[in-house]
């Protein structure tokens, strides 16, 4: 199935158009702000001989600044602006001045420990980073044509190639990322080496024996490397006074779970936090660290889309329904062990505990895109919107200048949008996502069309015989009406898949201002339920196969009304809960909105919440604008009900999204 790039497809959309330009206008030169107050940008001026100072941050912490290069590109691409491109082209050419002759670039070893490379693999991130620099090498040529950050990337790549193609099993990331980027560095140069070099690091994967021993030896090498570190910090700070640190606010409240931990240490021995624990078709279950699991199922996914090795598709699509049915919040969200960011065992699901890391959500994401690809079946772009509007969009708020790292599902306190984190990871891993929003809305093969996501746009795409210019309108997710206007060259029989979400049971359509007739859809047998209430397996694609002919108009109108969702049985501590939703948002309390009211202890009368029209309003000064839902307690005291997705915009208030039913 093939896709287009986000250049293609114009976004105008009533709800996502607004949150794009944020993106572009603010968020993206909010970013740069803080990697140059946070000193980030400076290690690359050290590591170049530029500057003098004391490198700071994180070991990881050169990938931040790959991301927000990441992320301007595709954002340049779709809202040009010369100071963006100036920005960029100035970090580029001081990437270019760092970079070692022979494509090394890794600022926390050419600073601290200049003949020192790749030892920590597991633990010190070098090819996580190495990986976002080749991946900001290709979305930046895909957006701009220019191949400076490309040969920038492709320098490091080949270093790649030179050092450990063919070597042992031991000799890969502990963080996957890496494996991405060789795929797309493939797709883009045709270099089969590249494509090699990922399949072997994600075949290595679970033939490290015994693991526990290695992680042990990188571990105690890492904390050498870090007492050095803080002992030459300590040294350049006596002989410069005038030197000041930058602060940041502490990271948010994350309530941990029961022996944290040791849960945490016995997942690192095991090699299930780094998924190093069996080979990757064995990897049925997600297990460990929940970003790291998301990007290793993508490239494993990506993998399968390049080599039709068909080996690997039953763990991933295992692996899929044990996260769907077992391990995932009905936001969406995955990750429920604060100590390992990571997941926990099945149905520990503690709204309270939850980590829910953006970062993992937008894994998420780039996983079901690629199982959409691959399978056709729409649970996969199902999954995709809903963990976009509720797991991913949480995390940016409405200005794009505070963002939320973890995302429990209830909060007494403790958690509030931040500018900034001492991981910094997600800002512009959301805005990367963002700028590429259009590549995810359709996918095409011969002549047929599939509509995965209801975002309003424009776009071209030849079907087989024919170009077809398409302009969809939609109200989603406020309101359930869809409008497509089709213009074919030339009249064409092609077909259109339309998703049908699992949201909807209702739902009409029309060709011409005509009825088409829908024939009954048999839904196939679950044979469980999903533990958060939420099942993307019922979504579907609805073929409409017709002569197609210019100016065409096809609606859709989706019903909406609210509903309340419940958890399996296994989940007890959720028992008489419930938790709202409408169309593909989760909707939730926040103390803000209800002040007279115990959010946490209080029980929401059903039958307050009677039918669409009369418990769901538009309040065009909330939040931006936003329907809320409103009901009553049993005790007669008014609720209101906000999506999830705009929660902590208005300072740090308390949260629920299970209420007592």
């Amino acid at each position: 199935m093939n896709e287009l790039f986000p250049r293609q497809v114009s976004i105008n959309d009533p709800f996502w158009t607004p949150r794009l330009q944020v993106n572009a206008e603010r968020a993206i030169f909010h970013q740069w702000q803080m990697l140059e107050e946070s000193r980030c940008i400076d290690n690359f001026r050290i590591a170049a001989g530029e500057k003098d100072g004391f490198r700071v941050g994180w070991f990881f912490a050169d990938s931040d600044a790959y991301k927000w290069l990441d992320a301007a590109a595709r954002i340049y691409a779709l809202w040009p602006s010369d100071i963006l491109k100036k920005r960029m082209d100035d970090f580029i050419g001081l990437l270019g001045r760092a970079q070692m002759d022979d494509g090394y670039i890794f600022t926390y070893n050419q600073v601290h420990f200049p003949t020192e490379r790749w030892g920590n693999l597991m633990i010190e991130h070098e090819l996580y980073c190495h990986g976002h620099l080749i991946e900001a090498g290709v979305s930046h040529y895909e957006a701009t044509g220019e191949k400076t950050v490309l040969e920038l990337a492709r320098r490091a790549a080949d270093l790649l190639v030179r050092d450990f193609l063919t070597t042992a099993p031991d000799r890969t990331s502990g963080h996957e990322e890496i494996e991405i980027a060789l795929l797309r560095l493939f797709h883009v140069t045709g270099k089969g080496h590249y494509l090699e070099l990922s399949r072997q690091f994600l075949e290595r994967r679970g033939k490290v024996r015994p693991f526990a021993a290695l992680i042990l030896r990188q571990n105690a090498r890492v904390n050498d490397r870090a007492q050095f570190v803080d002992k030459q910090m300590k040294t350049y700070l006596a002989e410069h006074p005038e030197h000041t640190t930058f602060q940041l606010s502490p990271d948010n409240f994350a309530k941990k779970n029961h022996a944290a931990k040791f849960r945490w240490q016995l997942s690192g021995l095991t090699g299930k936090y780094f998924q190093m624990h069996t080979p990757i078709r064995k990897q049925t279950v997600p297990v460990g660290h929940a970003v790291r699991f998301a990007y290793l199922e993508t490239a494993i996914a990506m993998l399968y889309r390049q080599d039709a090795d068909h080996t690997l598709l039953p763990a991933l699509q295992k692996a899929w329904e044990r996260m769907v049915t077992r391990r995932m919040y009905v936001t969406g969200g995955i990750g429920s062990l604060t100590s390992l960011e990571g997941f926990g065992n099945d149905y520990e699901l503690d709204p309270e505990i939850a980590y829910a890391e953006t970062c993992a959500a937008l894994g998420s994401l780039f996983w079901n895109w690629e199982m959409a690809l691959i399978t056709g079946e729409a649970r996969y772009s199902d999954l995709f919107e809903w963990q976009l509007y509720n797991a991913a969009a949480v995390g940016m708020g409405l200005t794009g200048d505070t963002y939320l790292y973890n995302n429990p599902l209830a909060c007494h306190g403790g958690v509030t949008r931040r500018t900034w984190f001492q991981v910094p990871c997600c800002p512009s891993n959301l805005s990367r996502t963002w700028a590429s929003l259009g590549k995810y809305i359709f996918s095409f093969r011969d002549n047929e069309l599939w509509i995965h996501q209801y975002i309003g746009c424009r776009t071209e795409i030849n079907l087989g015989t024919t170009m077809v210019r398409i302009d969809m309108q939609t109200g989603l997710p406020s309101d359930g009406k869809v409008r497509v206007v089709l213009n074919p060259d030339t009249a064409t029989n092609f077909t259109i898949h339309l998703r049908i979400p699992s949201w909807a049971e209702r739902f009409v359509v029309h060709i011409n201002g005509q009825p088409y007739p829908i024939e009954p859809h048999l839904q196939s047998e679950s044979k469980e339920a999903p533990a958060s209430g939420y099942d993307p397996r019922q979504a579907w694609f609805l073929p409409v196969r017709r002569v197609w002919s210019p100016g065409d108009v096809l609606e859709v109108e989706f019903e909406m009304p609210v509903k309340f969702r419940r958890t399996s049985h296994h989940l007890h501590s959720h028992k008489n809960k419930v938790a709202l939703t409408r169309g593909p948002l989760v909707y939730c309390l926040e103390s803000v909105d209800n002040p007279k009211v115990e959010i946490f202890s209080t029980r929401l009368n059903p039958s307050s919440i009677i039918d669409d029209t009369s418990c769901v309003t538009f309040l065009p000064t909330l939040l931006g604008g936003t329907k809320v839902i409103t009901g009553k307690t049993t005790d007669g005291k008014a609720l209101t009900f906000i999506p999830y997705f705009l929660w902590a915009n208005r300072g740090e208030s308390q949260m629920a999204v299970w209420i007592n039913c």
